[in-house]
């Protein structure tokens, strides 16, 4: 069958993003399907197109995936104005591909919400197959952190979600708590599929070379990273309390490395150089070959989230199943199905949250004890063979939609 894909933040792996859709729809095309991705211009990803754009888009076939790129740039650092604007754009372009191009089943995956349009239309007016893919809950999350408290857009997105979820012949939830979220908000007879982000195990087995940290590293220091968005969610700021906290004791040991863009980024830099931390190192996002090449590395993966309690069941973060790909010990300061998962396989610790006292204490315990950080390590990749192996995960995703053609 032949899909058309919606995805905005769409990346190849020479991007420094997320590569789920690339690889969900390799994995297609190994089943014998024809794929048709429709994405934009994202800040921090690469579609693998470099000619130019003609009336708005320009297309081209990328590793057997057929291309479509809308001129729409987007960055995390953009203002919510901009960046909502940008949204409405793209689905007002997917809904007029939607609604012309030849194909059997339209599958779309947020955020933003506005990415269940083309699908709704696809639906309502060619009855096509529509597969809906939620990564974020929404309006919930923005309405739980308070980015969004308008009573008329909060409404308006409850709106759209239900519609989605009315329109969709089946959806996929990343999380346990988005899966729970479709069901709460849609029919009972909708199926729905959990299908977490996955582990890259060939990729992170083999990393291409031996990366080198822009500053002295010496004999007994410990790299803690943190690699991903750096964005009001990701809750960065107790990151550089336990800095603080460290710093404070006298330790001189642990290195803490931000990897990564984002609206929160400057902030977090002045408050770094303000306040003295300088066991904190900031890099820019990287391809990911060469992410790999820096996790190797380090010695602990570190997994925060700002406080919000639709954040313990209702993500599914890259970084936790790069972390534990190639070894990473993970530290998580939020409760949840990642740190019950962590505390029941022993791959790493998870701490209260917004306690940096405990955050650095945890660093402190690992760093510590190498033989320790070696076996969490190992549970780690043990649990990302047998749970999230990419290759398994995709192929449960492309019997899905094949079965949403039935």
């Amino acid at each position: 069958m032949h899909i058309l894909y919606f995805h905005q933040h769409f990346s190849t792996p020479s991007g420094a993003t997320g590569t789920r859709s690339y690889e969900m729809a390799k994995k297609l095309l190994v089943r014998g399907h024809r794929v048709t991705m429709v994405c934009g211009s994202y800040n921090v990803g690469t579609t693998g197109l470099s000619s130019d754009f003609v009336k708005g888009r320009r297309k081209g076939q990328v590793d057997g995936i057929d291309v479509i790129e809308f001129d729409l740039s987007y960055s995390n650092t953009d203002g919510f104005v901009k960046r909502s604007w940008q949204f409405v754009k793209f689905a007002y372009q997917s809904v007029k591909l939607a609604l012309t191009l030849k194909y059997d089943l339209l599958f779309a995956t947020s955020t933003p919400l506005t990415a269940s349009i083309p699908g709704i239309f696809a639906k309502a007016f060619r009855s096509k197959k529509f597969v809906f893919e939620v990564r974020d809950l929404w309006p919930e999350l923005p309405k739980a952190m308070g980015v969004i408290s308008n009573p008329l857009i909060l409404s308006g997105m409850s709106v759209l979600e239900k519609l989605s979820y009315a329109k969709a012949d089946a959806c996929i939830g990343l999380s346990p708590g988005i899966v729970e979220g479709i069901k709460r908000r849609s029919r009972s007879t909708l199926p729905v599929a959990l299908i977490p982000n996955g582990c890259d195990i060939d990729l992170f087995e083999s990393p291409d070379l031996d990366y080198q940290f822009p500053f002295e590293r010496s004999k007994g220091d410990v790299i803690a990273c943190f690699t991903g968005a750096h964005g009001l969610a990701n809750g960065l700021h107790n990151i550089l309390d336990a800095a603080k906290e460290l710093m404070a004791r006298g330790d001189e040991k642990i290195k803490i490395v931000f990897v990564g863009e984002g609206a929160v980024k400057p902030e977090l830099k002045e408050r770094a150089q303000k306040e003295g931390l300088t066991n904190c190192v900031f890099i820019d996002a990287m391809p990911k070959k060469q992410l790999v090449s820096l996790l190797h590395a380090a010695d602990i993966g570190l997994m925060p989230l700002a406080n919000v309690p639709a954040f313990y069941y209702g993500t599914s973060p890259n970084k936790f199943f790069d972390y534990i790909s190639c070894g990473l010990p993970v530290l998580n300061n939020y409760p949840g199905w990642l740190a019950d998962m962590i505390n029941k396989h022993q791959c790493g610790m998870a701490v209260p949250p917004d306690n940096a006292k405990e955050f650095a204490d945890a660093m402190l315990s690992m760093a510590s004890d190498e033989g320790r950080i070696i076996q969490m390590g190992e549970s780690g990749k043990q649990l990302a063979r047998a749970d999230f192996d990419r290759d398994k995960l995709s192929n449960q995703f492309a019997q899905f939609l094949e079965e949403a053609m039935e």
